[in-house]
């Protein structure tokens, strides 16, 4: 089973154990590669090439694989039938990938579906800023195992930056912290580094702000750092483990 697939619907949940209601562990977006590692009659347990990450699935009928060659570079984008916009069919969120098969003035086509230019960049294309774009999800609400404008947390929120600047990330906030290893002293921090708590991150956006996906608040917020650090510190008892730099 090393055949690669390519993720064909725009968002798939994947869960911890083959079961409707197990938990949600990861989201694959549209574009991500695959393997699957085991299959039964409704599910199969597949393991994600770009975090390496493993979770169950319903079977479905996912592509062979499709080298991409564009990325999604907007919080979402709209598809369509044809290249106007009168027939919208659905939408792709952040760091979904496509394989652009034909371009005109305004769109880009993509398996018989159409995307505008402009929601678009070519796969090699890198923000010089890693966290270039991470304020586009400022207001989106927290999720759980979330990746996309319906829903975030906050590891999600670093590893999609960094994937969107073809940087491996893995997926959970304990598996970054192990794989960072440029630590920081608190004193020295500054925009772009990555504090950690026990289960938990955030990214800095300045020496005084930083921006994470907030469980206790249901949402992507910008926060003072210093106040971020003393609630966490009242709410969850959890102190600042670790500040790091990618």
């Amino acid at each position: 089973m090393n055949k690669l697939f390519s993720n064909n619907y725009s968002l798939i949940n994947l869960r911890k154990k083959p079961f409707p209601k197990s938990e949600i562990v990861t989201q694959m977006v549209y574009g991500e590669t695959f393997k699957v590692i085991n299959k039964s009659k409704k599910w199969i347990k597949i393991k994600i090439k770009e975090d390496e990450y493993i979770g169950y699935t319903r079977r479905r009928k996912f592509a062979s694989y499709l080298e991409p060659t564009h990325k999604v570079s907007t919080l979402h984008a709209n598809i369509y039938k044809e290249p106007n916009f009168k027939n919208k069919i659905g939408r792709l969120p952040y760091i979904a990938k496509i394989k652009v098969d034909k371009i005109n003035s305004k769109f880009a086509k993509f398996q018989n579906k159409w995307i505008e230019i402009k929601n678009i960049k070519p796969l090699k294309f890198k923000n010089k800023n890693i966290f270039n774009d991470i304020k586009i999800f400022k207001n989106v609400k927290y999720k759980w195992g979330g990746k996309t404008f319906k829903g975030i947390d906050c590891s999600a929120l670093v590893q999609v930056c960094l994937n969107f600047n073809n940087k491996f990330c893995p997926r959970d906030s304990g598996q970054q912290f192990k794989f960072f290893k440029k630590n920081i002293n608190f004193k020295n921090l500054k925009k772009n580094d990555i504090i950690y708590w026990e289960g938990h991150v955030a990214v800095a956006l300045s020496n005084k702000k930083l921006i994470h996906a907030y469980g206790p608040l249901k949402k992507t917020l910008v926060m003072n750092i210093v106040q971020t650090i003393k609630l966490i510190k009242k709410t969850a008892n959890l102190d600042v483990v670790s500040v790091k730099r990618a």
